[in-house]
């Protein structure tokens, strides 16, 4: 099946659902209608939403007056959760998603003014595969079709501007222009959000909200199957992998990245795992896609940048079945991975590649079960091969000041079954990635679009659905550089009455462009803060919901770390970590120092 034949299956796929659900809209006995709203947060609830991110705006607000917001506050099983700005609202969203694995995140913005702001946060969820929807209030159907100079427009009648740049970073659109077609609409999009893993932008026009249209097709569920593989080549595909690993004289390393858990085949991978024992190896966006307490699992694979006996064993493996590769410049050790093709078969969403032979159609959620009866014949052999289990040690560093070398292995220790660890772009991101976490634990990071201040939307999104799904506790790395572009939303975790621990990491500025460009120079540093006054600030005004704290050597940060009562996170905790200015985890060296040759490769210089 080529990949134009399975965009044709998968219409074939939504025009089934519609078929079905008109059948029961035909036959419905009662004739119940609902809002167009009241049908939207339907399906969400349907699909797992419990909270819903946004900034109250008038064309989101009213219709003289319209209630929209209204709808999603007044939901019995839906909170609204208030944002600082939008761009934070568009972050958690994405946070949520992530560790709300089949369900989706939701923001709510306002037209123009609102979605613009939001549009970096909802491109980041597209770059990385998360399911968003991002849903725009806008002017009537009547001001859309008519184009008055409103408010929030540009000016010149172009009301379809923000639409068009949706386009670029969204799979799916929809405009509700009118009520008949108001909820296949809605259920189209939904559905390409949840099987394609990526953000979709719904328009609903202010006196679309509360027009009331048949309720029964919410008897539906919206499919998540995805278009099946064609037999024929899938058994080819089968065949071709069980002879490859039998030429590698069993002798094969899995390697599972991004698109494992984007693509929802953790327990997939686990099953094959668990009935074939190869050896498991995980990229830096895959982090966690496999336990990491597993007892074939063997650590994080960056190339160059990679732990040396990581790098031997991965590499010097006779075949690597890759899973879900996302193959971006940091999440490959800036493209130093040293495993070529011939030795390797990659397995994605939409294809799977063998070799240099490519096979569009042959999508991993239904081909990974039958590989795994295919290869489980090498289950004997697979177990004896060698899986040394990383471990990062904490080092015997002479002085008591706080460096990387030593705050990573430490803060690794004070890590839990199921805590929820979310790292900033740049130096918590490097710095964190040889840490092993404990079993069933969530890692988040934007390691392919790297949006500086990203991390802290995330974590109250990933906070919250962390508290719906009974995960540990939600922790947080984020430098003071970072740290100061989306602080504001410190104000809605403590509204929210979620209770992260977040490590500031205060070495006076920009640590990762520091080492990629700059060191000394005067835009990589910063306005220093009080960053434990913080909390009281934004929102815990009488100092009893949360603690603070500024750990300056190792002693310090040993004592809080083995304080119970700060392990328990049962208050939002920030901890400023005061750290060398140049000092920098070693993975980021690495990364600098690759930067730097093939920069100045592109420039002759070398």
């Amino acid at each position: 099946m080529d990949t134009s034949t399975r965009d044709l299956q998968a219409e074939v796929n939504k025009l089934q659902h519609e078929l079905q659900a008109l059948k029961v809209q035909h036959h419905s006995d009662d004739g119940e209608q609902i809002t167009i709203s009241e049908y939207l947060l339907t399906r969400l609830e349907q699909l797992g939403v419990t909270s819903v991110f946004g900034v109250p705006g008038d064309f989101n607000m009213r219709e003289c007056p319209l209630p929209r917001v209204d709808y999603i506050e007044d939901h019995p099983r839906i909170d609204w959760i208030g944002n600082c700005n939008e761009l934070n609202a568009a972050y958690a969203a994405d946070g949520y998603a992530r560790v709300k694995e089949h369900s989706i995140g939701v923001v709510v913005t306002t037209f123009g003014v609102g979605e613009l702001s939001a549009m970096n946060g909802i491109a980041g969820a597209f770059s990385e595969m998360v399911p968003v929807l991002h849903i725009v209030g806008v002017p009537s159907t009547v001001q859309l079709k008519n184009k008055p100079m409103l408010h929030h427009t540009l000016g010149d009648g172009r009301f379809d501007a923000y639409t068009k740049a949706a386009e670029q970073i969204t799979v799916s659109q929809a405009t509700l222009m009118n009520k008949t077609h108001a909820a296949a609409e809605i259920d189209r999009i939904l559905t390409d959000c949840i099987t394609r893993a990526r953000p979709v932008y719904l328009t609903i026009p202010t006196d679309m909200v509360a027009e009331k249209i048949p309720a029964k097709r919410l008897q539906v569920p919206l499919s998540r199957t995805p278009p099946p593989n064609d037999p024929d080549v899938e058994k080819y595909v089968l065949d071709r992998i069980a002879e490859l690993v039998e030429e590698a004289s069993k002798d094969i390393v899995i390697l599972v990245d991004a698109c494992a858990i984007r693509h929802d085949v953790r327990q997939e991978i686990n099953d094959l795992l668990t009935k074939t024992r190869f050896p498991v190896y995980s990229a830096p966006m895959g982090k966690t896609a496999v336990s990491e307490a597993h007892d074939r699992y063997g650590g994080i694979y960056i190339g160059s940048i990679s732990d040396p006996s990581i790098k031997d064993k991965v590499e010097n493996a006779n075949l690597i079945l890759s899973i879900g590769a996302l193959k971006s410049d940091f999440n490959t050790g800036m493209f130093t991975y040293s495993v070529p093709t011939s030795r390797t078969i990659e397995l994605h969403s939409t294809h799977t590649q063998i070799r240099h032979a490519l096979f569009p159609g042959i999508g991993m959620k239904q081909l990974l079960p039958k590989l795994t009866s295919h290869l489980r014949q090498f289950h004997e052999g697979a177990s004896q091969l060698p899986v040394p289990h990383y471990k990062l040690d904490v080092p015997k560093e002479q002085d008591d000041k706080i460096s990387h070398a030593f705050f990573w292995p430490r803060v690794g220790q004070f890590f839990q079954k199921k805590d929820v660890v979310v790292a900033e772009t740049g130096t918590s991101s490097f710095g964190i990635l040889d840490v092993p976490l404990p079993e069933q634990s969530v890692f988040l990071a934007q390691i392919l679009y790297g949006s500086i201040g990203w991390s802290i939307g995330i974590t109250l999104g990933a906070a919250l659905a962390a508290r719906d799904k009974q995960l540990g506790r939600t922790i947080l790395f984020v430098g003071d550089g970072s740290f100061q572009l989306t602080v504001q939303e410190l104000s809605t975790m403590i509204h929210s009455k979620v209770t992260p621990i977040i490590f500031v990491l205060n070495n006076k500025g920009y640590n990762i462009e520091r080492h990629l460009h700059g060191m000394d120079r005067k835009y990589n540093d910063i306005v220093n803060w009080k960053w434990t006054s913080l909390l009281t600030t934004l929102g815990d005004t009488d100092g009893t919901l949360s603690n603070s704290y500024t750990v300056r050597d190792k002693a310090g940060l040993d004592k809080l770390l083995n304080d119970a009562e700060f392990a328990k996170a049962d208050k939002i905790q920030l901890v400023e970590v005061i750290l060398d200015k140049y000092d920098t985890p070693r993975g980021l060296q690495v990364a600098a120092d690759i930067g730097e040759k093939l920069a100045k490769q592109a420039l002759g210089q070398v």
